[in-house]
């Protein structure tokens, strides 16, 4: 290629590089800015989004997870968009360093997740259970979550029917959620147990695996484009070099 043909080259390719990580920068300000939402007006935001909101995140803190997650796009977009704009080196080093370590952890997630299922069903236990026994029945936000999850997701609990013994809705009206008994009423230990509806956990689990295509094809276009992320930064700072 001819020295103009190398340099419309260059120049395109640090457009799209802009471009690309103007739009991660905006995506991530939005959900950090839907987290922050979630995290001050939880009640409002399931008014609004309560079927779509039921998903695999409410297992965990929702408002917690779309923080973490736009901020890491905001610095990852940040990086990208000035490291190319600017022609600057480090930066784009930075942005490489940024993407290989998040695409690193994304592997070993996902190779600990499948081989180390049981733990992870431990380390849940461990964290939501006791969350469940002090605050169901207490926590409105945290309560309704729960609820939505149970209903949309026809599960009960994370592992079953007694995440709930000894919380406060327990103490107060001695029943486990309507969803613990496929709505029927009341809700007692018998019945429940009778009922044996699955944990949310394993039901997720299920979910999964019946949709193991969509969240591979996923998974498989996150990696592609993180890959390409990375081939484009560093290509952009070799080129520097011969500028």
């Amino acid at each position: 290629l001819s020295p103009g043909a190398k340099m419309g080259c260059f120049t395109f390719i640090k457009v799209m590089m802009i471009l690309f990580n103007l739009a991660i920068f905006l995506g991530g300000g939005t959900l950090l800015g839907v987290g922050i939402w979630v995290t001050v007006d939880g009640q409002s935001f399931l008014d609004i989004f309560g079927a779509v909101s039921s998903s695999v995140l409410q297992v965990v803190n929702v408002s917690y997870f779309l923080i973490v997650i736009g901020a890491i796009l905001l610095v990852i977009g940040f990086l990208g968009c000035c490291g190319a704009q600017k022609e600057s080196k480090c930066l784009l080093m930075t942005f490489f360093s940024v993407v290989l370590i998040i695409f690193i952890a994304e592997i070993a997630a996902a190779v600990v997740a499948l081989v180390y299922t049981g733990l992870a069903e431990t380390l849940l236990t461990a964290v939501v259970t006791p969350l469940l026994r002090e605050k169901y029945g207490a926590d409105k936000s945290l309560t309704h979550i729960w609820n939505v999850t149970m209903r949309e997701v026809n599960c009960c609990g994370l592992n079953n029917y007694t995440d709930f013994t000894d919380s406060p809705w327990y103490n107060e009206y001695k029943t486990y959620p309507a969803s613990c008994c496929n709505d029927l009423q009341p809700c007692n230990e018998t019945l429940a147990a009778h009922s044996n509806v699955s944990g949310c956990f394993h039901q997720i689990l299920e979910e999964i695996k019946t949709n193991a295509g969509v969240v591979g094809g996923v998974a498989a276009g996150i990696a592609a484009l993180e890959i390409a992320a990375m081939a484009v930064s560093m290509y952009l700072y070799c080129k520097l070099d011969q500028k």
